[in-house]
């Protein structure tokens, strides 16, 4: 039985945000933007015989906290939310926050709020390199991590483009 043989060197990156993105819309604003307008100059490319555009959506995960405080303003409880879109965690805050029942069950004097500072936003795009490599990148609050890249070219790129990007600076 033969040995394995290393076909290729696949690496990743990531650059840590100094700042957090501030909120929902900044983020989709972003990532909206790459998928609009290219910015790496990736090409679009065939896969099983179907047509796929250079840049796509390929996984998101969005979240929030719902906390419980009571009058002295402690934090006596808390509910996360996740969901497919943030159009789906917002209606579930909505639903959780408007329960009586939950936030009485919770204690007298009681009242429930989203706690924005702890939402979270993870979006993973597929990129079509020029030179026919596929790729990842995830945008995250906090963060912006390049997977599944050969050439350097591609990382510096990406390098280029996010220092000209003011929220990824």
């Amino acid at each position: 039985m033969g040995d394995f043989t290393q076909k290729s060197v696949v690496k990743s990156a990531v650059r840590k945000l100094a700042t957090p993105i501030a909120d929902y819309s900044a983020f989709n604003a972003l990532v909206q933007d790459v998928l609009d307008n290219n910015p790496w100059g990736c090409t679009t490319y065939e896969s099983a015989g179907v047509a796929k555009p250079a840049v796509e959506k390929s996984k998101e995960s969005y979240s929030a906290s719902i906390v419980y405080e009571n009058a002295e303003a402690k934090t006596v409880g808390s509910i996360p939310v996740r969901g497919p879109t943030m159009a789906a965690v917002n209606t579930a805050v909505t639903q959780i926050t408007g329960a009586a029942a939950i936030t009485t069950g919770m204690g007298t004097g009681v009242t429930a709020s989203r706690d924005s500072s702890e939402d979270s936003f993870s979006c993973t795009i597929k990129a079509h390199a020029s030179n026919g490599e596929l790729y990842s990148v995830t945008f995250k609050r906090d963060s912006v991590t390049l997977s599944s890249y050969e050439a350097d070219s591609i990382r510096t790129g990406l390098e280029a483009w996010a220092d000209t990007v003011a929220i990824l600076a």
